[in-house]
C-alpha cells in the first residue's frame, strides 16, 4: 500500500470520528438547550430580560457550533484535496 492510500485512509478516519463526536456533541447541546429553556418557562421570578439573555446565549453556542463544523469540514476537504 503506498502512501496516499495511508493517508487517504487516514483522513477518512479522522473526519469520521471527528463527525461521529460532533454529532454526539451536537446532541447533548439541543438537550441541554431543551431542559435550559423548559427551565426558563417555568423561572417566574426572572424577569424577561434574564430570559432573554438566556435565549440569546443559546443562540450564540449553536452559531459557534456551526462555525467550527464548517471550518472543520472545509479544511477535512482542502488536506482531501492535497492528497488527491
Amino acid at each position: 500500500m503506498n502512501q496516499k492510500q495511508n493517508m487517504n485512509q487516514m483522513m477518512e478516519f479522522n473526519k469520521a470520528a471527528f463527525d461521529n463526536t460532533f454529532n454526539a456533541m451536537t446532541l447533548l447541546q439541543e438537550q441541554t438547550e431543551r431542559m435550559l429553556q423548559l427551565t426558563l418557562e417555568q423561572a417566574m421570578m426572572l424577569p424577561k430580560e434574564g430570559k432573554r439573555v438566556f435565549t440569546e446565549w443559546l443562540k450564540a453556542c449553536t452559531k459557534g457550533s456551526e462555525t467550527f463544523k464548517k471550518a472543520v469540514d472545509d479544511s477535512f476537504q482542502k488536506m482531501e484535496g492535497f492528497f488527491a
